[in-house]
């Protein structure tokens, strides 16, 4: 299954990362992801769901947490995450 923002355009799958990489959340096609913050790897993690453009997190201790994805920048609660562009 592949998550498509409300433009159709791009995929949420990927991995989302801060200006300064200190947080790193993998969004994964299977629906769950997995959050890094700074060398605490998997800080957090949980399933997501995807209606339009918007995102809802249920983290796995039963948290929950929204984003939105606009002109293909991720905010997510008080954090704004890009896409980290795969190296060739």
């Amino acid at each position: 299954m592949t998550w498509m923002t409300e433009e159709g355009n791009a995929g949420v799958v990927g991995m989302w990362v801060t200006a300064d990489g200190h947080i790193r959340q993998e969004l994964r096609a299977d629906g769950r992801y997995d959050e890094a913050r700074g060398n605490r790897s998997s800080a957090y993690t949980g399933c997501y769901t995807v209606t339009g453009s918007h995102i809802d997190y249920v983290d796995d201790t039963g948290f929950t947490a929204t984003g939105d994805i606009r002109d293909g920048v991720l905010y997510h609660e008080h954090l704004v995450l890009y896409r980290e562009e795969k190296k060739a």
